[in-house]
């Protein structure tokens, strides 16, 4: 099986390199950017299979690379899970409103139940 490609945006390097080294021993290929700028440029380049995306990021926030991801013919329909610390209600309806596929609040859920989520949304078993 041809491993499924995953964009990792995120600029805490200590939870980056986490979930690139977890997600790569689940089997993942795994891509990462420390910004919003590089991760939409990323997105574009590497068209992943899913994107997790952080809300707080330098250079452009998670609101502004998921605005930028689906308003590209090409990578509109990639499922992209925000995994952020902002877990306010008007934090969760702007990202779902601007296209978010799911909403994890990082304090909430470790390393194995996120991927759990991302072989749900990725239909592997």
């Amino acid at each position: 099986m041809e491993k499924k490609k995953l964009l990792v945006i995120e600029d805490d390097i200590v939870l980056q390199k986490a979930l690139e080294d977890y997600l790569s021993a689940e089997g993942f290929e795994v891509k990462t950017a420390g910004d919003g700028e590089t991760g939409v440029n990323m997105a574009m380049d590497e068209n992943p299979d899913l994107i997790l995306l952080d809300i707080v990021l330098p250079k452009k926030d998670g609101y502004t690379v998921l605005q930028e991801v689906r308003a590209d013919e090409k990578t509109k329909n990639i499922p992209i899970v925000l995994l952020t610390n902002l877990g306010s209600i008007s934090d969760v309806e702007k990202a779902l409103e601007l296209g978010a596929t799911t909403y994890l609040v990082k304090a909430d859920y470790k390393l194995e139940e996120v991927t759990a989520k991302i072989k749900d949304l990725l239909k592997i078993k």
